[in-house]
């Protein structure tokens, strides 16, 4: 559709700002922030939107978040893993929603990194939208990974240095099988990237919303993508 993103990516920044608004224990956020998730799926559907990607956990977090806190995430994330695996009336069963889980999950509890492997395979098939969550994720690790990945293949011989290029490289990043964000949208009035898709970022439009994430509201997503449709993108040109 004619001035809406196929692909959005979120930074959902705030969460624990306003759960301490509230007088509330700051990763209580964290808890209204995957309910306003949901929410957003929601508003990406109606608008048509079929490809979204959000900011769960960067690998910064896994070392600077109080263990307090981190075992609260994780245990909200195996909460949200769980039903979707065991509820069929899930929002991602009922709107055959296909679900990645990208960054360096092996630094996950096992716990956690099993519960994903089966939601991938059991998504797998689905193909009316696409909801990928970045945890454990940075943009300029991905970019140190590919360039591994790539040398292991020339070494190896079965890849040549003339070979690499732009596409080369989208082939070995986390990100590998879906178009770069036309749209990012971070909350909690900060106004940078924080690392988030470094790479596919880099035509992208930006917009940052002077709220928290718990707080963000239909109204506030239908005037991001209303602004969205009404700015020329030139693609560097």
């Amino acid at each position: 559709m004619e001035g809406i993103p196929d692909h959005i990516g979120i930074i959902p920044d705030g969460n624990r700002r306003f759960a301490k608004k509230l007088l509330e224990k700051p990763w209580k956020g964290h808890e209204w922030g995957t309910d306003r998730i949901k929410r957003v799926f929601e508003w990406c559907k109606e608008s048509g939107i079929k490809i979204m990607t959000f900011y769960a956990l960067s690998l910064e977090n896994l070392t600077s978040r109080p263990q307090e806190e981190l075992g609260f995430l994780f245990a909200l994330a195996k909460r949200e893993l769980k039903d979707i695996l065991n509820d069929k009336g899930n929002f991602v069963h009922e709107n055959n929603v296909r679900m990645r889980f990208f960054g360096r999950i092996d630094l996950l509890p096992g716990s956690v990194q099993e519960l994903i492997k089966k939601v991938h395979r059991s998504t797998k098939d689905y193909k009316n939208y696409h909801m990928n969550v970045a945890m454990a994720y940075g943009g300029r690790q991905e970019i140190v990974d590919a360039c591994r990945k790539i040398c292991s293949k020339i070494a190896k011989g079965t890849m040549k240095p003339g070979d690499i290029d732009e596409a080369a490289m989208r082939q070995h990043f986390w990100t590998n099988g879906h178009p770069d964000p036309d749209l990012i949208i971070r909350t909690g009035n900060e106004k940078r990237m924080s690392n988030f898709l470094t790479f596919q970022s880099a035509y992208s439009e930006l917009m940052f919303v002077n709220k928290f994430w718990p707080d963000f509201k239909r109204e506030d997503f239908k005037k991001a993508i209303r602004e969205y449709a009404i700015r020329e993108r030139r693609f560097g040109k």
